[in-house]
């Protein structure tokens, strides 16, 4: 067989096989079908947020938004696979989205990302695996994030007047924090301001009063945070 014929059969292969993968018509119930399960999924992420949400403003938009994300992403998928030059159309709309909205929370990336991706496989049509790896994504996350009991962290600003208040302030921190660092000091004329990271064994007023009554030291304020930091 000669190169010409390969070549020919070889291009052949590759369009029949695209064209192969794009249906012309979508029916009815596949449709219906489709958006069900997206729904579906979609219910279960929202149910799923609302319970191991650990913020302090919870948005009620924001997580109907998910619901809403992973069927609108499953419809473009369906009509991604149902024609070719509509895909390459998409393809070429949707790469100049950008999205603005601030995500302050990973988690919250977690779960747009988690409705986006079940959206595009459900649209695909692997019903199996949106429903099964949404289930273990669910369970994952809720014994991690909901039955999670890590401690409670606190920021400890204290100012003291010299070196050896500063000492006997560390002093103090060691033997009732399980463990502590510095994240900031400041020092100025007659002055020395501390920002200590720790982890606190019991009693927290009783160490905040016993802190103030340290000779050297000016004040003292504990402060309960959920580990960001912003110096």
């Amino acid at each position: 067989m000669d190169t010409s014929q390969q070549s020919t059969n070889f291009s052949d292969i590759i369009r029949n096989s695209v064209m192969d993968n794009f249906a012309s018509d979508i029916s009815l119930s596949k449709i219906l079908l489709t958006l069900a399960i997206a729904f579906i999924i979609g219910l279960f992420i929202y149910l799923l947020y609302r319970r191991i949400f650990s913020g302090v403003l919870y948005s009620k938009s924001f997580n109907v938004s998910l619901i809403g994300m992973t069927m609108i992403t499953a419809v473009v998928i369906i009509a991604i696979n149902s024609n070719l030059v509509l895909s390459l159309g998409m393809v070429g709309a949707l790469s100049i989205v950008r999205f603005r909205t601030p995500i302050k929370d990973p988690t919250d990336l977690i779960f747009l990302f988690w409705a986006a991706v079940a959206g595009i496989v459900t649209g695909a049509g692997f019903y199996n695996l949106a429903i099964i790896g949404s289930v273990i994504v669910g369970l994952i996350l809720f014994f991690f994030v909901k039955g999670g009991t890590a401690e409670t962290p606190f920021l400890l600003v204290a100012h003291v007047e010299s070196d050896e208040g500063e000492e006997l302030l560390h002093k103090h921190v060691s033997q009732h924090a399980k463990r502590f660092n510095v994240k900031q000091k400041n020092v100025s004329a007659g002055s020395i301001e501390l920002t200590l990271e720790l982890r606190l064994k019991d009693h927290t007023g009783r160490f905040v009063n016993q802190l103030s009554a340290l000779p050297g030291v000016r004040s003292a304020v504990l402060i309960s945070y959920n580990g960001d930091y912003v110096s």
